[in-house]
């Protein structure tokens, strides 16, 4: 039987991301959730890696920089709305806002978000304003 879901983006955070953004929890089906994260302008958030999920963030609105590491791979990435950017498992990643407005993104996470013991710190290229 199919069940049909469907949700108002929340006003408030439900929770905050182990990378100190503020999410808010959108839907999730077995083989992915879907959730909205802001980060504050003129802010950097905490560096991070997840260990099994891979991810796809949508930037819906502000501006800023997205660096992302993987395998001898490195890249920084002008965030604006419309650019999307996908974040692989075991791929360190730290994000920054620029201006006075937040950053928001809208992200898939596959598969769904397993808990506490996903992230990892890493060491990122800047230094991370926020906190968990």
């Amino acid at each position: 039987m199919t069940n049909f879901s469907t949700k108002l983006l929340p006003t408030t955070r439900d929770v905050i991301a182990p990378d100190g953004s503020d999410v808010r929890v959108l839907l999730t089906l077995d083989g992915g959730s879907m959730a909205h994260f802001e980060l504050a302008g003129e802010q950097t958030s905490i560096p991070s890696a997840n260990r099994t999920v891979d991810e796809i963030w949508y930037i819906v609105a502000g501006r800023g920089e997205m660096w992302r590491m993987a395998e001898g791979k490195e890249e920084v990435v002008n965030l604006a709305p419309g650019v999307c950017l996908t974040i692989p498992s075991n791929t360190h990643f730290q994000f920054r806002a620029f201006g006075s407005s937040p950053l928001q993104a809208v992200a898939i996470t596959m598969p769904p978000w397993p808990g506490d013991a996903e992230p990892i710190d890493v060491d990122g290229p800047w230094v991370a304003t926020v906190s968990r």
